[in-house]
């Protein structure tokens, strides 16, 4: 059973999603574009300086990486 999402940054997140096979593609602005070559997924995460990612946002990019909660959290 999944709890409550911590908070995270940026760099956590990306770290985290490494982790689970991404890498870094490409970044336009404060945006990062990562690519997991296994099955193609590819993701947008906001990178905003010194700010958490919001809750829906890391919801959506942990639905789109195909990713649980707990599955997150192990990663961290």
């Amino acid at each position: 059973m999944s709890g409550k999402l911590a908070r995270v940054t940026c760099t956590e997140l990306v770290r985290a999603l490494t982790r689970a096979g991404f890498e870094k593609e490409r970044q336009r602005g404060s945006h990062l574009h990562l690519y997991r070559r296994a099955d193609g997924r590819r993701l947008t995460v906001p990178c905003r300086k010194g700010r958490t990612v919001p809750v829906g946002t890391l919801h959506a990019i942990l639905r789109d990486a195909d990713l649980s909660v707990d599955q997150f959290r192990e990663l961290l």
